[in-house]
């Protein structure tokens, strides 16, 4: 790390689900539902890329691979924003299909699970929570990766985790991919706590319930 990002340290503080709001402000659209199968013999990623409205606030949650760059911006222009209004984005960890279309917003600050990236600007803080807005957090929640952030987003119908603890709907109940396996379960009953609304990786956003796996 450039030892003139350290100068810019900002301090994290740990948020649980007893002082994160039921409710809030924010507002969320999925822009684009992900996936992660074979086509005729081809293997197809699309990552689930999420908006979040919040005052004069505009976050858009994992920008990485879809089929289409123009359908994703029209589909964020349906609902009011064009790219340069982006404020935010958020990374949940660093896998490519995740990332990799960052650049269609060039007026966001990027945010991951240590920092935040605004022109040339590092800006660290300590690993941990972090508050975007008041209604907005970003939690640390290890387990695919062991830098995986969630974003919990306080909505007036309930809380939305976005986040990589669960590819989809059914799980899977262990991650094939996870780098820190034995960390996903305590990430999950981390979100469970707090969240009505799982908008995961590479499915469509579902409410848990008894049988999602833990």
């Amino acid at each position: 790390m450039p030892s003139a990002a350290r100068s810019q340290t900002v301090v994290s503080a740990p948020v649980t689900h007893t002082d994160f709001p039921g409710t809030g402000s924010a507002r969320v659209f999925v822009l684009h539902e992900g996936y992660a199968r074979e086509e005729a013999g081809r293997e197809r990623v699309g990552s689930t890329v999420t908006l979040i409205l919040d005052g004069d606030r505009v976050i858009v949650v994992d920008p990485g691979m879809v089929a289409s760059r123009d359908g994703l911006l029209a589909r964020l222009a349906g609902r009011g924003p064009g790219p340069g209004d982006v404020t935010d984005v958020v990374f949940s960890h660093h896998h490519p299909d995740h990332t990799v279309n960052a650049a269609l917003f060039p007026r966001a600050t990027i945010h991951d699970h240590w920092a935040s990236y605004a022109g040339d600007r590092w800006i660290s803080r300590d690993p941990g929570d972090f508050g975007l807005t008041p209604s907005v957090r970003l939690i640390a929640t290890p387990g695919h990766t062991a830098e995986d952030i969630s974003t919990l987003a306080a909505t007036p119908d309930g809380v939305y985790a976005c986040t990589h603890a669960w590819w989809g709907p059914a799980g899977p109940a262990e991650d094939p991919l996870a780098t820190v396996p034995t960390q996903l379960a305590g990430s999950r009953q981390r979100i469970l706590a707090v969240a009505t609304v799982i908008v995961p990786g590479h499915g469509p956003a579902f409410r848990p319930d008894a049988l999602t796996p833990r």
